[in-house]
């Protein structure tokens, strides 16, 4: 459940006073739990970490709390109203007087508060379950990440939680989550992760996971399957379950099954198109609610803070705030970005910048949004476009190699874009970026060229793209695609690269590479996906069929579910990569070893995931002298690990979670000095 859980032991208590790892525990925990017995009050250790708990509680303002159990003892004991613990505290007057009156004070306060009352010979499995109930209720497990400058939605919550007949999404979500214990679920980006075949399956998964555990989630092998599992459990729980921004009444069914929802379920659902709620069958009461704009009282103090850092306009720059302000509409996505781009901003800018928002009309949001990105300059402004197109759910560190080895200047572009709120890093080191700051990207970009596709820069839109790879002029200006069928698998040949000379990310889903290549790539970042799952005909010859295919440029490659053996051609394509940067191997069930790529001599992030047929790890890896992370997960069946590892100098982190045929490590993992996160979790150590 994501709870870090101290246990307190005899062994950590060391002279009179609490310290050390003890006084860290308590002073880093939101709960606490103290058991009173009926020898907890001879114990001085037990009173001292009273008095310091109670401390904390007092003192956190309401964020930390007490829940207290009575193990065979009344609360009538703790308070000191029976000679039970008052004799016990008196035996400790003498050698501690000045504590005992702490001590005495923290009992007194603690039997203020409601806890559990447990009988010795009481089954203690009911009791548990209760506490584990009370504690995921208190830290409210189930939580969305809401943006920093929350403001005005006190009303709104207030009427949607009324609405809902229970005591802005992310936040009703957090509010009501405790009231349904694990059975919540928050799908967001249900339009754009829809738009492909698999994203359907991938939203189902997650919420088969969520409300049901691993397992359901598991079994689900396309979309129509997935709704009738999902059904199923929708009509025994009582769950809440948030469908953030949809636009296709069809994604509604397929996220809520063929059957009704339980009674007490709340089914929350975010769209700019009210239409779609109109869901035939669906057996439930559709209660709409529009969304105000925001009060400009509230709009002005948000401008403030991203344009000022403070809640009111410098005296000098009132008037302008003001302006500003009324020209965005309540829009609070606008008035977050403009404020962004307005901080620290001479007055000649903020007045320039006025005189452009009164020339867009106050619905068209997206030319607001712009002036944001119309402010970056050129390197940014492709930064921008990649992550709107391709990379808003990837990892910052993956894609700053591709930018590094284009000449972005990547670091300090994303540090600006961040400063903009143009984009946002995720705590798992991915990009966020809002839908209508996508709508924006992918605008500019078909603005390119509204109708010529092979003069745009970008292509996610699968039918587009491979209009543009199989047309025979050649297209200069392309430089990202998207590739996907639901029909036959896609073969590229050497003649589609000829046609796409500046070609520097490709994201082929469901297909292959054929022929011979006489010509040379371009590429920067490659991601070839393979599900057959998700395809009703599977027996398409998926091989890696290309000779002489160089891909000398590539710096980031991922390869998921691609059905190659050992001796495969697509590891020729690997060994030449020699500025490549990542490597991602995922559920390549055909491998059973990994080849000399000991020419890939720059190499620092290599993740190995799944590949359960991978048994052993050669000695080259020695040679991998750049390597940073070795991230090596669920490949159960691997047995050795090379002494050679210990080679690897600039090694930082080493995962090999899951690895359970991996009994012993090598002994020169000794020797790697810059190693500073060794994650073992799932394995079988016999030796370390």
């Amino acid at each position: 459940a994501g709870i870090r859980v101290f246990r307190d032991e005899d062994e950590l208590r060391v002279g009179e006073v609490i310290g050390g790892n003890l006084l860290r525990a308590i002073n880093n925990s939101m709960l606490y739990i103290p058991i009173f017995s009926r020898t907890y009050a001879s114990s001085k250790w037990c009173l001292r970490e009273l008095a310091c708990i109670v401390d904390n509680v007092l003192n956190s303002e309401g964020k930390k709390s007490v829940l207290p159990i009575f193990l065979d003892v009344e609360p009538e004991d703790v308070k000191l109203k029976t000679s039970l613990y008052s004799t016990a505290l008196l035996e400790h007057t003498n050698k501690f007087p000045d504590e005992v009156k702490d001590w005495r004070k923290a009992l007194e306060e603690v039997d203020e508060i409601k806890g559990w009352n447990v009988k010795k010979d009481q089954s203690q499995a009911a009791i548990v379950k209760l506490v584990i109930e009370k504690v995921l209720e208190k830290l409210q497990i189930k939580q969305k990440s809401v943006t920093e400058h929350l403001l005005g939605l006190d009303g709104q919550v207030k009427d949607l939680t009324k609405l809902l007949d229970v005591n802005n999404h992310d936040v009703i979500f957090n509010q009501l989550s405790s009231q349904f214990g694990k059975c919540c679920s928050f799908l967001e980006d249900v339009r754009e992760i829809s738009s492909t075949k698999e994203g359907i399956v991938q939203l189902q998964n997650k919420l088969l996971n969520d409300v049901a555990g691993s397992l359901s989630a598991n079994e689900v092998k396309d979309s129509e399957q997935g709704m009738k599992r999902i059904g199923e459990i929708l009509n025994t729980k009582k769950v809440l379950l948030v469908l953030d921004d949809v636009d296709n009444k069809e994604h509604i069914k397929k996220l809520t099954g063929k059957f009704s929802l339980h009674l007490g379920s709340r089914l929350i659902i975010t769209t700019r198109t009210t239409t779609i709620l109109q869901v035939e069958g669906f057996k439930g009461e559709i209660l709409p609610y529009e969304m105000l704009k925001m009060d400009y009282g509230v709009a002005l103090q948000l401008f403030c803070r991203l344009a000022f850092g403070r809640d009111l306009p410098l005296d000098d720059y009132y008037g302008l705030s003001n302006e500003i302000v009324s020209s965005m509409g309540g829009l609070p996505l606008a008035i977050v970005v403009i404020g962004s781009l307005l901080n620290r901003k001479n007055k000649a800018f903020w007045e320039e910048t006025l005189v452009r928002l009164r020339n867009i009309p106050e619905e068209e949001v997206l030319k607001k949004l712009r002036i944001s990105y119309d402010g970056l300059d050129e390197y940014q402004k492709q930064i921008f476009l990649d992550i709107a197109c391709f990379f808003f759910n990837e990892k910052k560190t993956d894609a700053i190699y591709m930018w590094a080895s284009c000449h972005c200047y990547p670091e300090r572009g994303i540090d600006v874009l961040t400063s903009r709120c143009l984009i946002k890093i995720l705590a798992n080191d991915k990009f966020w970026m809002h839908d209508q700051l996508i709508d924006l990207g992918r605008q500019i970009v078909r603005q390119e060229s509204p109708s010529d596709l092979g003069r745009q820069s970008r292509l996610w839109i699968a039918k587009e793209a491979l209009e543009i790879i199989r047309a025979e002029e050649v297209k200069h200006k392309v430089q990202a695609l998207e590739l996907f069928t639901d029909g036959p698998p896609i073969e590229i040949r050497n003649e589609d690269f000829e046609r796409l000379p500046n070609l520097r990310i490709l994201d082929l889903k469901w297909g292959t590479f054929a022929g011979n290549f006489t010509s040379y790539s371009n590429l920067r970042w490659f991601s070839w996906y393979n599900l057959k799952k998700y395809h009703t005909n599977s027996n398409f010859n998926l091989d890696f069929r290309a000779g002489n295919l160089y891909m000398d440029q590539l710096v980031v490659c991922k390869l998921d579910w691609i059905d190659f053996k050992d001796d495969s051609k697509a590891w020729d394509l690997i060994k030449r990569a020699q500025k490549l940067k990542v490597l991602s191997i995922s559920w390549c069930s055909g491998i059973t070893t990994i080849p000399d790529i000991s020419r890939c001599s720059s190499l620092e992030r290599l993740t190995l995931t799944c590949c359960h047929e991978l048994k052993r790890i050669e000695s080259f890896f020695g040679d991998l002298q750049s390597l940073i992370e070795l991230k090596i997960t669920g490949c159960f069946n691997l047995t050795n690990l090379p002494e050679e590892v210990g080679a690897l100098v600039k090694l930082k982190r080493l995962t090999l979670s899951g690895c359970m045929e991996l009994s012993e490590l090598p002994s020169s993992l000794g020797n790697l000095t810059s190693l500073m996160e060794l994650d073992l979790s799932g394995m079988h150590m016999s030796n370390l």
